[in-house]
């Protein structure tokens, strides 16, 4: 992600010099505007306005997800990275949509809902000046993962003299970007997306908390792996030969299989209290074999 950022900024450095901006065809549109695009959803995850801009949020997504990364597997991390980012802009226009909505209802108390779309619809062109653009949302939800899972962590936080706890610092920027929402408006920031990616987060991370097994590492494996066991299910009430290998699991009771997941678990919350308390560089070979063998099952 770090090095995808870091070409579409380079990209749009090169074709703003030739007089096209990448803004125009990947920036999130309101989605009344005139160039608005579903794909837009995802592809203003990787613009930036300036390096600043992509500074702050590449390094805090390699501070923070490198961690969250680490701890689910890298297809489980991308795929909720991309999901907050789409929730981000999805809050992100319905903000948009609400200042529209008392835009055109101060000129008109008596518009409604469809005489503001009508609205829209004519001023389309005009529309096409709300655009959103960078990772901020995606980052602001990897930010509040490290803090629900690792919430004891301490940090330190330039100018603090002392460190502070995850909690502590995210509960802190949340309550932020809920100010900045409501009191600065039109400062250029879209301080509604950064809520948004955060509220996505933590909706997920809430989810698979009470079901574990819908998209977790140390479940029941990936997609292809659950099709594969059904198919050979299958075959097995057809009377079809089965493998040894699934001879061996049908042997294998309710009971025993979850004593095994649960060492399994317990094992894993191990290694990872290690990492958090030491480093990764203090976990033994066979500690590092089991955390990359369990990250391959995300």
């Amino acid at each position: 992600m770090l090095i995808i950022n870091v070409l579409c900024f380079l990209a749009s450095w090169v074709f703003e010099m030739r007089g096209f901006k990448l803004t125009d065809w990947g920036g999130l549109h309101f989605f009344l505007a005139k160039d608005f695009h579903y794909y837009q959803f995802l592809t203003y995850l990787f613009l930036h306005g300036s390096f600043q801009h992509l500074f702050f949020n590449m390094f805090a997504l390699w501070m923070f997800g490198c961690v969250i990364e680490q701890t689910w597997g890298a297809r489980k991390f991308l795929f909720f990275y991309l999901s907050c980012g789409v929730g981000a802009g999805l809050l992100q226009e319905i903000a948009q949509f609400v200042s529209f909505y008392i835009e055109v209802t101060s000129f008109d108390p008596e518009a409604g809902p469809m005489t503001v779309l009508l609205a829209g619809r004519e001023l389309a062109e005009q529309l096409n000046g709300w655009t959103t653009i960078g990772a901020s949302g995606a980052v602001y939800g990897v930010l509040l993962a490290f803090g629900m899972l690792f919430p004891e962590q301490r940090m330190f936080i330039f100018p603090l003299p002392i460190p502070i706890k995850a909690k502590w610092f995210i509960t802190f920027y949340v309550v932020l970007e809920l100010f900045m929402a409501v009191g600065s408006a039109g400062d250029g920031v879209a301080h509604t997306a950064h809520l948004g990616g955060m509220l996505f987060a933590y909706i997920m991370i809430r989810y698979w908390r009470h079901h574990p097994s819908s998209f977790d590492h140390r479940g029941t494996g990936n997609f292809f792996d659950r099709m594969k066991k059904n198919y050979e299910h299958m075959k097995g009430q057809n009377g079809t030969k089965m493998t040894v290998e699934r001879n061996e699991e049908v042997k294998e009771t309710d009971w025993e299989y979850n004593t095994r997941k649960k060492e399994e678990q317990e094992e894993i919350d191990r290694i990872l209290d290690k990492i958090r308390c030491s480093g990764y560089d203090s976990l033994t070979k066979e500690e590092k074999r089991k955390l990359f063998d369990n990250s391959n099952h995300a």
